[in-house]
């Protein structure tokens, strides 16, 4: 079961000013692939959300996307972009491994599947406003912005 669709109002201090509980605010959370707000920073959002199983081949032409694992492990597949660092891209396809304590980011305009085999915990840093599953229409993972927890 998953939160309802009506956002929780952002607190007025907009999650600044304090200490925040990443991993109390993600157990709070109903169900995988369900993003929510615990602070912003300027125009930027920092959302928790755990996953487990894929999520759709997506990209978002006009922004980076930032994942920091706190839980577990997640792969991030990714096609056409740079050097992933093991020297498999460039333009081809790659696949970003990251453990608790490790982040990625994955430039924009680079067409990624995040995926996880066992439940992982996770911060995600993006603009407000970017939709989850990328620049094409949305699907049944969409997730309304603005969800606060």
């Amino acid at each position: 079961m998953s939160m309802p669709l009506n956002p929780a109002a952002a607190p007025a201090g907009r999650g600044q000013s304090q200490a925040i509980d990443l991993i109390r605010k993600i157990d709070r959370i109903d169900g995988h692939w369900q993003p929510r707000v615990v602070a912003e920073m300027n125009d930027y959002q920092f959302k928790v959300v755990k996953v487990q199983g894929e999520f759709p081949w997506h990209v978002h032409a006009d922004t980076d996307e930032t994942f920091v694992v706190l839980e577990g492990e997640l792969k991030i597949a990714i096609r056409g972009g740079a050097d992933a660092g093991d020297g498999e891209c460039a333009g081809g396809e790659a696949v970003i491994v990251l453990r608790a304590g490790q982040m990625a980011v994955v430039p924009r305009g680079v067409e990624h599947q995040p995926s996880a085999d066992a439940e992982v915990k996770m911060l995600l840093i993006e603009p407000r406003g970017v939709v989850n599953t990328g620049d094409g229409a949305p699907g049944a993972r969409t997730v309304a912005n603005d969800q606060w927890v």
